[in-house]
């Protein structure tokens, strides 16, 4: 006689609020995904804001007068990189046909190629469509830098906050964790960015001594991919070994051995010397993490893989006090 499995009436409420509360998740998760980002931000951002009340500068006034220097830097490098990037892009698009049939790929349909560069030279015409982009970009990091603001005043007051989740003791421990997501998640975004700029200003170097067009998009878009360890350089040397291509093919080796070496100085000092010491995540966890994240979310999942992988690090050896989690 076969055997008579009950569900009990709290496990069928218990497994529909779970549903449910699953479904609202979902329904929010942009929010969500900007509240994560704005907690990286605060991550990195809080050291300073620390040493500067440290030296007694208010906590308010610390945090803008380090808004105030992220602006002033960030204005400053678009000054500088803006107009050469359009310029240098400009000339790309409109000597586009010639580049295309310097690379002497056969059986490319004329008009394909034609009608291409004929969608890239109308985007003047389509401003209205693009200012409107921009502009809501523009909102969505307005909002995201005012949350970190607010997240970077409240920051002592995250404590109290987090003292549900840790019982009786949960205000050590609440600052315990925070202080681990700052040493993680902080100290992994702060490398990032310095292995970015390292990336971006070594492409540009080594791109104009090799005598390339357009070296400064191109290592433009090093430095940004870099944002996505081990795939993003693989992916950023394509164009580049392209424009080399349209020149010899000589130049074009030049060029795939110039991110080669670049590669090797992301892969053997970069990574274990700058980024490794900071958050310490292991190559292997990296690569997984980051084909999951982009399999799930695209380039932002991509993006948001690893410091996803550090805060589960963190909680998981927070709670469950153990070493194996720090040393993933």
């Amino acid at each position: 006689m076969p055997k008579k499995i009950e569900i009990s009436h709290r496990t069928i409420i218990f497994t529909v609020a779970f549903l449910i509360l699953l479904g609202l998740l979902w329904q929010i998760r942009q929010i969500i995904i900007g509240l994560f980002v704005a907690l990286i931000l605060m991550t990195a951002i809080n050291p300073t804001i620390d040493r500067l009340e440290k030296i007694k500068i208010p906590r308010i006034l610390g945090i803008i007068l380090v808004y105030i220097l992220i602006f002033l830097v960030v204005g400053l490098v678009i000054a500088g990189i803006i107009p050469p990037l359009v310029d240098q892009t400009s000339t790309l698009i409109t000597n586009a046909p010639e580049f295309i049939e310097g690379l002497g790929i056969p059986n490319i349909d004329q008009r394909i190629v034609e009608s291409q560069i004929q969608q890239l030279g109308s985007v003047p015409a389509n401003l209205v469509k693009i200012s409107m982009g921009i502009l809501a970009n523009v909102v969505a990091i307005a909002a995201l830098l005012v949350i970190t603001f607010y997240l970077l005043l409240e920051r002592k007051n995250l404590n109290r906050y987090l003292h549900i989740l840790f019982g009786g003791d949960g205000e050590q421990k609440a600052e315990k964790f925070i202080d681990a997501m700052e040493e993680k998640i902080g100290g992994w975004i702060r490398a990032q960015m310095v292995s970015m700029v390292i990336i971006g200003l070594v492409s540009y170097l080594g791109l104009r001594l090799l005598g390339i067009e357009f070296a400064l998009p191109l290592a433009l878009l090093a430095g940004l991919f870099e944002v996505v360890p081990n795939i993003g350089p693989v992916a950023a040397s394509i164009p580049a070994i392209l424009a080399g291509l349209t020149v010899s093919p000589l130049m074009a080796l030049a060029v795939a051995a110039l991110y080669f070496l670049i590669q090797q100085i992301e892969a053997n000092f970069i990574y274990p010397q700058i980024v490794g010491k900071e958050a310490g995540v292991n190559p292997l966890i990296t690569i997984i993490s980051l084909t999951i994240g982009f399999k799930l979310g695209g380039i932002l999942g991509a993006v948001l893989a690893v410091p996803s992988v550090l805060l589960i690090q963190v909680i998981a050896s927070e709670f469950f006090s153990s070493e194996r989690f720090k040393k993933l």
